[in-house]
Order: C-alpha cells, then structure tokens, then sequence
C-alpha cells in the first residue's frame, strides 16, 4: 500500500505541471501581384538582416525590394538589363551576418552582383560556363558565418563557394541544388528539387548525412526549394507543391509543419523560400504565385493537465 501511495503521488507531481507546447500561426503578410512599390511579380527568394530589414527577389521585376519587419517599404533597387545594378530575374538574395551587404544571383546573367544595404552597386563576379567560378543559372545565394559566399549552380549540378569579393575558394556537387542555408557552427543545408530530399555537409563540402523521399507524409518533400536554419540548429525547408512549411532538427527528425493550398491567411500557391526573423520566433515565408510574403510567430500551447480522478483510476 506504502509504495502505491508513492508511485501515485509521483505520477501525479509529474501530471500536475502543465505541458508546454507550441506552433507556428500566421502574423501578417504584405504584397499582391504587380510591379508598383511593395508588388511582386513571382518572388523567389527572402534574406533578412541583423537590423530586421528583409530583403526580397522580385525575380519577374528584375529588382530587389526591402522593407520594415513587418512590410512597410523602404526601397528598391534594379531594372532589366545586363549593366552594373541591373538583373535578369534575380533568385537569390542574401545578407551578410554583419549586415553590410546584400547578395543578388543575377540567374539569367549568370553571375553574382553584390550592394550596399540600399542597393549601392559594389561589384560583381562570374559568367555563363562550366569552369571554376562560372555559372550555369546561379540560383541560389548564400553568406557563410565566416562571410563565404555559397552559390547553388543549378544547372551545373553544383555549390561553388568563394570569397566575400568573389576569388573561388571550392566545389561540390548536388543534383538541381537549392538553398542554401547554414548552421552556426558552418554546415552547409541544400535542398535537392528533383531528388526530394535535404542533405548537409561541412562548409568544404564533405557529405554529411540527408533525409526525404517523394510524397505527401511527414518528412516527405514535392519540389523542396528554400532552406533555412535557426540559431537552435532546426531546419526549415519551403515544400513547394506540398503547400507547406517543414521543419525539422539539424539532422532531419521531423518536427512540424504547416500550410496548406490556397490564397488564404496562411495557405500557400508555391512557397519559394524560407528565412528566419532577427528576433527568434518569426518566420518569414516568399509565396511566389501569390506574388506576397506572409509571416508567422511561435506561439506556445499550454496543455491542462489530467484530472486527479483520471490519475487515481490508473492504479486501481
């Protein structure tokens, strides 16, 4: 009798805190279709500085846009051409950790253009071609901890990586890479459109490990494009023709997920890309045929607890 009573009165001190769950809810969102300030036209890729400025690639409009937190413009930069400051549909974009410059893959000029925060042209590296430090559709742009900079060179089934000025420091391959996105300690996270999957590597390009398959389940991907890490170390990739989010740990357990199809708060047409808020606990969705950005907050769950005569029923 003396030890029911312990095991009880343990089993219900531990039923007795509340269970704090959470999730990610929709906050807001900015933007529609068109080529005024603040419109896009099939946005593809989002960055967002340490100052909590996000920046967005208006690939359809050959510019960058940049706003507030929480979507108020503050300006743009680029027109349609092959000039300095000029793009032809732009898919990347990416800050630097200190915040003092922003990153274009300039895709159909094949090269990588970089500027000041407000758009101030800096310089530029690359041409059309297979050799080191050429591109075949640079669709992705990414800054390293240290300041590399990473290119997923789509079409040549490829991540180069180089300088902050551009000087080719390596290369790996991956087939149709995008991303890419990096953890703290500098591990490199590519999603694989074509092959439906994650995988990691060391910041020179040694394989780590990878997850995914093709599907609709948990941990399943349909066309995965954007991928981002947080300051946890928990993954989140843009599961375009899944309508939805997944996140996961640094090493692919699934965690959650959410959205679905649609144009409603918190519903998708294609999310293109993914980047975590300079405060912890937003996110920040590109949803690319529905020409906007949406945001969203955690928020946590509290669970009651069971009730005292659920717990005695137990032991009896």
């Amino acid at each position: 009798m003396k030890k029911l009573a312990i095991t009880t009165a343990a089993a219900l001190g531990a039923l007795a805190a509340v269970c704090a769950f959470g999730a990610w809810v929709y906050e807001g969102k900015w933007g529609s279709s068109g080529s005024g300030n603040g419109k896009f036209s099939f946005p593809y890729s989002v960055a967002v500085g340490p100052n909590g400025n996000v920046y967005v690639a208006d690939r359809g409009n050959h510019r960058i846009q940049y706003f507030t937190a929480t979507g108020s413009f503050l300006g743009k930069w680029g027109s349609w051409g092959t000039g300095n400051g000029q793009f032809e549909m732009p898919n990347g974009v990416a800050v630097t950790p200190a915040g003092d410059k922003v990153y274009v893959a300039d895709s159909f000029n094949d090269r990588i253009q970089y500027f000041t925060p407000t758009g101030s042209y800096l310089g530029k590296w690359g041409s059309h071609g297979s050799g080191d430090g050429q591109f075949y559709y640079p669709e992705g742009v990414g800054v390293a901890p240290n300041g590399n900079v990473y290119v997923t060179d789509l079409d040549n089934y490829r991540i180069q990586y180089f300088t902050a000025t551009g000087s080719f420091l390596g290369k790996w391959g991956s087939y149709w890479p995008r991303g890419p996105a990096f953890a703290a300690n500098g591990n490199v996270y590519i999603s694989e459109s074509k092959n439906y999957r994650v995988q990691y590597f060391t910041s020179s390009g040694s394989y780590l490990g990878k997850w995914g398959s093709y599907g609709s389940g948990n941990g399943q991907f349909d066309f995965p494009r954007g991928v981002a890490v947080a300051s946890s170390g928990n993954v989140f990739v843009a599961d375009c023709y899944n309508y939805r989010i997944q996140y996961f740990t640094s090493s692919g357990s699934f965690l959650g997920k959410w959205g679905s199809r649609g144009s409603g708060e918190g519903q998708f047409a294609c999310p293109a890309d993914v980047a975590l808020g300079a405060a912890a606990g937003r996110v920040y969705v590109v949803d690319a045929t529905n020409g906007r950005v949406q945001y969203f907050k955690w928020v946590n769950v509290a669970v009651a607890p069971a009730s005292l005569g659920r717990v005695k029923a137990l032991f009896r």
